[in-house]
């Protein structure tokens, strides 16, 4: 049994990113942890705030929801503010994730990777998917835990396929649903298109049997309908081409994209 650490920025990314593969990991007898980086303040507040209750207290439960749809060990929260998108007032916020120390953040996963020994620890591509100034930080936040971990863990990063969005939106368009003006070629939060070319990849892993598990964790953010009311309103056919793989990274691979499973048992 191997322990594997994901790392993420806010509260929701566990589901929408890598909660299949998290899921399996936990059918396999794997020990999964999670870290979020930030308590996910500038979420969408929902309507029925409770008098007293903030966003924050709302998505620290849904979170718990969400761990619990998955099977997860243990959450770990870091606490940090999230900091919006680029360009926003609150990148330089007092307790701002991107503002963050980044050996002190680091230091506090290499506690995590530490108390766990674990195995594996997993964050983003390194530009965090989609440029979000937070998943950027998750990005060098992963590396600098890795290093100061005693026992240096396997890394992966977290991304998308950049070619099959591509080949989906234009499946899509053909078959005439309106996809709107996305593009994931387009400039993205940091002016960088969405994700990693297939030819870059190193792991595809097939999910399709855990979407039920996936559907649930994206459920259990019920207050977040801008993005997760989204996903969810996907009919299951377009639910399943969307989210039935997730892709990793794994620096210092050879190249070539591999479907498969890289949490083999010792």
């Amino acid at each position: 049994m191997s322990t594997i650490v994901f790392l993420h920025a806010h509260p929701d990314d566990e589901a929408s990113q890598t909660s299949g593969t998290m899921a399996r990991a936990v059918d396999e007898g794997h020990r999964v942890v999670l870290v979020v980086a930030t308590d996910g303040d500038h979420g969408t507040a929902p309507e029925d705030l409770a008098d007293g209750e903030t966003v924050v207290h709302r998505r620290r439960r849904e979170l718990d929801e969400s761990a619990r749809a998955i099977g997860l060990h243990r959450v770990e929260r870091l606490g940090y503010a999230d900091s919006g998108m680029s360009g926003w007032e609150q990148n330089e916020a007092t307790g701002a994730f991107v503002a963050a120390d980044l050996d002190e953040a680091a230091a506090r996963v290499a506690g995590v990777l530490d108390e766990e020994d674990a195995d594996v620890v997993v964050g983003y591509d390194w530009h965090g998917g989609y440029g979000h100034p937070d998943h950027v930080k998750v990005h060098h936040v992963l590396h600098r835990a890795a290093d100061l971990a005693a026992r240096r863990p396997r890394v992966l990063e977290s991304t998308m396929n950049r070619d099959a969005m591509r080949e989906l939106t234009q499946r899509a368009r053909a078959a005439g649903v309106d996809a709107g003006d996305w593009d994931p070629d387009r400039p993205m939060d940091d002016g960088n298109p969405m994700g990693t070319p297939e030819v870059e990849l190193h792991w595809r892993v097939d999910v399709r049997d855990l979407l039920d598990r996936k559907r649930a964790a994206l459920a259990s953010h019920a207050s977040q309908t801008s993005d997760v009311g989204m996903m969810l309103a996907m009919p299951a056919e377009a639910f399943e081409a969307v989210f039935g793989y997730e892709h990793y990274l794994e620096p210092g691979r050879a190249p070539g994209m591999v479907t498969g499973w890289p949490f083999t048992r010792p």
